[in-house]
């Protein structure tokens, strides 16, 4: 069922949506969060298609606000509103002319569900400076962003991460997930001391620089990162004092993972389709703390003056010595749910890292 209504209001909305529901037989709301997504018309079909295939996993009310000529003299709100056969749950469509464009949170704040958690997207290049205080960001648990969709995809990135706020995070870190299973089962069994490591990917990928930068902080050894042609991240090498461990993708869909006195093995490493990226970070509505680690670390090493046009080598340094990293592992050690150290790192010594047996990344950090 489509309805669609032309220079409305937020009252007429509900009544459409109220009346729609009884019309096709569902009274009750049955949805258990509001997914706001914050677009414009060029980049609202796929949001909206990913949003539902999404919905079928998380019933939701989807509301898409999208700005049209900001610059007019007179607002205006136009609504479209989808329901039954399209896809579950309920979206709507807002595009909002003139002044009002500038104040969308007026006209979002009736239309969230009561009593539900809210989070907003933005699925675009237009990422909010900080998408804590954005307007519409503020009414939200969570915020997801995509540093990939914009057109400085690592300036966009470390601004993400120092404007952190619990409840952010952004797809390129998403995207890291089968990554991070795969090389956390791999440390998971017995192996050589981790003394470096190396990320390739395509230049200006935001995904391997959070890759490098998680590889360094949870093992505390240097992690560089290196130019490759793609597809996204290629390859990833630990080195040990016993060989290297090394996944290697260089078609994007399947890895092969090498362990030293070992045969290969073959691996299924696709990337993901958006719909899939957003059904995963609405399944977890509280602060991802190693996501904050992870983008902490590039944003300090990014202002320490390494190259951050994409094209060059950059190293994210591992854990350093003395009583200060010693005090560091011992309050890792308590606070670490599963009793395993998790080494911070706090300098860039190659012989230091060293010394000491490196922690293992766990398949539950996200």
């Amino acid at each position: 069922m489509n309805i669609d209504l032309t220079n409305t209001n937020t009252r007429r909305i509900q009544e459409a949506l109220t009346q729609a529901r009884h019309l096709m037989g569902g009274p009750a709301v049955g949805m258990v969060l509001t997914l706001i997504i914050v677009t414009d018309e060029s980049a609202q079909y796929d949001a909206v298609r990913a949003a539902t295939e999404a919905a079928r996993e998380h019933p939701c009310r989807v509301l898409t606000v999208i700005s049209r000529d900001a610059r007019g003299s007179s607002s205006r709100l136009d609504a479209e509103i989808r329901m039954g056969e399209t896809g579950p749950g309920e979206t709507v469509l807002l595009r909002m002319y003139g002044p009002l464009a500038e104040h969308a949170d007026s006209v979002v704040v009736p239309l969230l569900m009561p009593d539900t958690p809210v989070v907003t997207w933005w699925p675009g290049g237009k990422v909010p400076k900080s998408p804590s205080e954005d307007p519409l960001g503020a009414l939200a648990q969570r915020r997801v962003t995509d540093a990939y969709a914009a057109r400085d995809r690592l300036g966009t990135l470390a601004r993400l991460a120092e404007a952190y706020r619990p409840g952010d995070t952004d797809f390129s870190w998403t995207r890291l997930t089968s990554w991070r299973s795969l090389l956390a089962a791999a440390l998971d069994q017995d192996h050589d001391e981790v003394t470096g490591g190396e990320v390739a990917a395509e230049p200006d990928s935001p995904s391997a620089e959070l890759l490098a930068a998680w590889l360094a902080v949870r093992l505390g050894v240097p992690v560089r990162r290196v130019v490759s042609d793609g597809p996204g991240i290629t390859g990833v090498t630990l080195a040990t004092t016993g060989g290297d461990i090394e996944v290697s993708r260089p078609d994007g869909r399947v890895a092969t993972l090498a362990r030293p006195g070992q045969p290969d093995r073959q691996v299924a490493l696709l990337r993901r389709p958006m719909a899939d990226l957003l059904a995963e970070e609405l399944r977890r509505l509280d602060p991802d703390e190693v996501y904050q680690d992870a983008a902490k670390r590039f944003a300090k090493d990014l202002s320490s003056g390494q190259p951050t046009d994409g094209t060059a080598e950059r190293e994210f340094g591992g854990s350093g010595g003395g009583k200060a990293a010693d005090k560091e592992e011992k309050s890792e050690k308590q606070d670490d749910g599963d009793g395993k150290p998790a080494a911070k790192s706090s300098g860039s010594s190659r012989s230091t890292a060293a010394k000491k047996p490196a922690a293992k990344p766990k398949a539950g950090d996200k």
